[in-house]
């Protein structure tokens, strides 16, 4: 079955799409094909939203439509594909992602739903367009910085090893530790925790960035082999955001047409994936160590030129006030007033280093000298 073609030079199937004449790669796309459009009426049949319930039922139809033609090319080879396939079934986590569906809806799960690879997770966010629409205004919707997300990342970052810093100090001074001890203690806890987070933001970043490349990958072979079923998807997903029929088709070839600015839509209209925000593993691992570093640092400073008994209170005080100032620079992104979300802040703190205090005089060492 298949053996006797192993070109992948390709041929236009009967509707004008390009199609992969290896015969494998033909049954496991059309596998594919049909899985997606099982997928994708599951999903509208979930999503309380008609618009975009429309738009995957229409993204259902097109990975339908590729379907059949990749049948018909199968049997041009003499391979019957629902034979050789078997029934349609979904995988398990396509299974996952529609009980989810069916629990939640289609929108809160849309992480999920990007390793799937389910088209038209961009419009759920995007602006609702109306009226006559030219290339240039969809350009400018794909342009964006992500400055304020880095900006807010540095703060949490501050944030974390303020709080964890100050309330491991304040454990080992329920303790009774002496100066020496202390400074150890917060330097111990200053290294280990920026380490673990610039640790764990390097594997976090640098997978999420794999994932990227291997979606845009995937897209991009998509783009070279199935240009007008892409197109058609696009179209689809553009109609979805508010376009007409005739503004999505004629947007949809002007950006097919160009393979880069294809690619480029592609990942954002319909995987929700920004190219230009892949990020950098060392880069965000930098940045989240200098920050954890420095807010970590502000109770620490204290120990260092004071004696032990005054340099907690000193060190108590400083860290208030530093939390405070972070829970107030924090209400610029989640409009509360900065003197409220100050104040939570400092009560969070507060709380946390109060509990580290309590449950270190369980094991007092001896008093702080």
């Amino acid at each position: 079955m298949g053996q006797a073609m192993t070109s992948t030079s390709g041929r236009s199937g009967s509707d004008g799409r390009h199609l992969p004449s290896d015969p494998d790669r033909l049954l496991s796309a059309f596998r594919d094909e049909r899985e997606h459009a099982a997928l994708y009426r599951a999903l509208a049949s979930h999503e309380a939203d008609h618009r975009m319930a429309y738009m995957l039922q229409r993204l259902g139809d097109a990975s339908q439509n590729q379907t059949d033609a990749l049948a018909r090319q199968l049997n041009g080879m003499g391979i019957n594909a629902e034979t050789v396939s078997g029934p349609v079934t979904l995988g398990r986590r396509a299974q996952l992602a529609v009980w989810l569906a069916r629990q939640l809806g289609v929108r809160p799960i849309r992480g999920l739903l990007s390793n799937l690879k389910v088209r038209g997770l961009g419009a759920y966010d995007a602006a609702h367009l109306r009226g006559h629409v030219d290339i240039k205004d969809i350009s400018q919707l794909h342009h964006g910085s992500d400055n304020g997300s880095n900006l807010r990342a540095a703060v949490f970052g501050v944030n974390d090893g303020l709080i964890s810093n100050t309330s491991l100090i304040l454990g080992m001074a329920g303790a009774g530790s002496g100066s020496p001890t202390l400074i150890l203690a917060g330097i111990a806890g200053l290294l280990a925790g920026a380490l673990s987070m610039a640790a764990g933001e390097f594997v976090s970043v640098r997978s999420q960035r794999e994932f990227y490349l291997h979606q845009l990958d995937l897209e991009r072979a998509e783009l070279r082999e199935f240009p007008e079923a892409e197109r058609a998807e696009l179209a689809v997903i553009y109609e979805a955001k508010g376009l007409s029929p005739e503004d999505a088709d004629r947007i949809a070839r002007t950006l097919i047409a160009d393979p880069e600015l294809a690619l480029d839509t592609m990942a954002r209209e319909e995987l929700g994936l920004n190219p230009n925000e892949l990020g950098s593993p060392l880069g965000a691992a930098s940045a989240s160590f200098v920050s954890f570093a420095l807010g970590a640092l502000v109770p620490v400073v204290p120990l260092l030129f004071l004696p032990a008994g005054q340099a907690v209170w000193v060190s108590i005080t400083v860290a208030a006030l530093a939390l405070f100032g972070v829970g107030a620079l924090l209400s610029l992104f989640t409009g509360r007033a900065a003197l409220t979300s100050g104040l939570r802040m400092l009560g969070i703190g507060a709380l946390a280093g109060l509990l580290t205090w309590l449950i270190g005089s369980l094991f007092d060492l001896g008093g702080i000298g």
